[in-house]
């Protein structure tokens, strides 16, 4: 490649990236202009660097695109209508999009749960020799029950959130690995399992499922939601496609960040229900309604909202110039 005929070519559209970045007030054209040149510009450094790495060029490109990087970011301001956006746009379109990541780890997870509880609740013997017999009827006549009731609302809505929250977080972060959220998941299911046929054995699955199901469906979708965004982010590196591995992992990545930021809302939904519907003296079919309305509302949330957001070219990914330089391959 001819470097200084490219330079020839293109030094003006820098120049005048340059010129924007160090006005003191964008107009919306202006802004939205500095916005296009930052990602012809970030196009330019990733070609230089590919083909003709010289280091004046890259450290007077670099120089650029970080001043307008600053320039635009000092444009942003936060009002409510940028949170309405996340709700009704950007957190669905992530749902949408990774649907069949955490829809698949939802239908395994809760196969795998019935499964388990149905061939405890058929051989007691099990679970007596895992926690013992005192345990057992303890769980049975009092735990189980009093779990639900032994603190104040308030605060047992706050201790809720903060476990569910440290249960997601763990999916998420411990994801990339893809051995570990499997792990997180097994021991999830296996204690609901074994909650259940410990219930169910002593005559009480009306109970279980009438205190579970409340709260329960919803919350326990976040939690595939983010062990599901957590495995997306380990194929993300391991399958990259024509990508590289770490433009594969940093744009997953940023879309699981939205998502992780969208359940902690949810998730605060969840500890609410379980801290004053699930224990409520409400007749069980109507707490458990709330729930079932809950979680339908979740998934027509996900699926439908988040559908026509991805179709009206909502990525759920952050602005190109608010990324790093990315590499090009073929110009």
């Amino acid at each position: 490649m001819d470097l200084d005929a490219f330079v020839l070519k293109n030094r003006e559209l820098w120049e005048e990236l340059e010129h924007l970045s160090k006005l003191s007030k964008l107009d919306s054209v202006q802004a939205q202009r500095l916005v296009d040149l930052y990602k012809t510009t970030s196009t330019h450094l990733s070609f230089v660097r590919t083909r003709t790495p010289d280091p004046m060029l890259v450290s007077y490109l670099s120089a650029i695109l970080g001043k307008a990087r600053r320039r635009a970011g000092q444009t942003k301001v936060f009002h409510a209508r940028s949170v309405g956006q996340f709700f009704t746009r950007t957190f669905p379109s992530v749902l949408y999009q990774l649907r069949y990541w955490w829809i698949t780890t939802m239908v395994v997870s809760v196969l795998f749960a019935f499964i388990a509880g149905f061939w405890l609740t058929h051989h007691p013997e099990v679970v007596e020799q895992v926690l013992g017999s005192e345990q057992v009827k303890e769980m049975a006549n009092n735990q189980f029950e009093d779990y639900y009731s032994t603190y104040q609302a308030s605060e047992f809505a706050a201790q809720v959130w903060t476990n569910n929250a440290w249960v997601a977080v763990q999916s998420i972060a411990l994801g990339v690995t893809g051995v570990m959220v499997v792990k997180v998941l097994f021991e999830n299911m296996m204690n609901l399992a074994v909650s259940g046929a410990v219930m169910f054995t002593a005559g009480k699955g009306s109970i279980f499922f009438g205190l579970i199901l409340p709260h329960g469906m919803l919350e326990m979708t976040c939690v595939f939601v983010a062990a599901g965004a957590g495995l997306a982010l380990f194929w993300s590196w391991v399958a990259p496609g024509a990508r590289t591995r770490a433009q594969a992992f940093g744009e997953c990545g940023r879309k699981v960040l939205m998502l992780s930021l969208g359940l902690a809302i949810v998730l605060l939904l969840c500890g609410i229900i379980e801290a004053f519907v699930t224990p409520s003296p409400l007749n069980t079919a109507v707490r458990v309604g709330i729930g079932l309305t809950a979680w339908i509302g979740f998934m027509l949330y996900a699926l439908l909202l988040g559908k026509r957001a991805y179709q009206n070219g909502v990525d759920g990914d952050i602005p190109l110039w608010q990324r790093d330089a990315q590499t090009v391959t073929a110009i």
